[in-house]
């Protein structure tokens, strides 16, 4: 699993690791916000009602949860199953409520921190995706505070300062547990 603060580029390093190690594969997560422009639905994530999302938290239906930035996201346990049952190893990119869940409950998972270079970055990274509001970006940026805060239970950690090095650091961390 990979978490880190949104915005930190947690999307763009998993791209790059699905591009180059075989047999992995992204675990779509389910979440209750509003799709983003080009987004699709099972793709992307499984975008839900509020209320259809309840019902899947209420039937035990998600391995993790978490509410982040008002909106609520998850990993269905089927989802997961689907994956391993196909022989995939399955990658999860959750936030660091969701990961502690998900270490709670698979202690042997490989759990990886994004972390930003400075605070600052990430604050440019956030206003240069230009999907949020000022008001969300606030929020994100005080949410990151805590998260970053949460670096230390993480064994193994990646600055994103330099995307090839970010990228090759967590290939390299992701080929030594599967190939042990």
């Amino acid at each position: 699993m990979i978490t880190g603060p949104s915005g930190v580029g947690k999307g763009t390093l998993i791209r790059g690791l699905l591009e180059r190690v075989a047999g992995l594969g992204l675990s779509v997560s389910a979440t209750t916000r509003p799709p983003r422009a080009g987004e699709r639905d099972g793709v992307d994530y499984y975008f839900m009602t509020p209320e259809e999302f309840e019902a899947h938290v209420a039937a035990g239906d998600f391995v993790e949860h978490a509410t982040y930035s008002g909106q609520q996201y998850g990993t269905l346990r089927s989802e997961l199953e689907r994956r391993l049952a196909a022989g995939r190893g399955a990658v999860l990119e959750i936030e660091v409520q969701g990961a502690r869940q998900v270490r709670s409950a698979m202690p042997d998972a490989v759990a990886v921190f994004i972390a930003p270079p400075s605070r600052e970055a990430l604050r440019a990274r956030l206003l240069g995706r230009g999907t949020d509001s000022a008001a969300q970006v606030d929020a994100r940026l005080r949410m990151a505070e805590r998260e970053i805060e949460a670096q230390p239970e993480f064994a193994h950690v990646v600055v994103n300062d330099r995307l090839e090095h970010a990228t090759e650091e967590l290939i390299g961390i992701v080929r030594a547990a599967i190939d042990p």
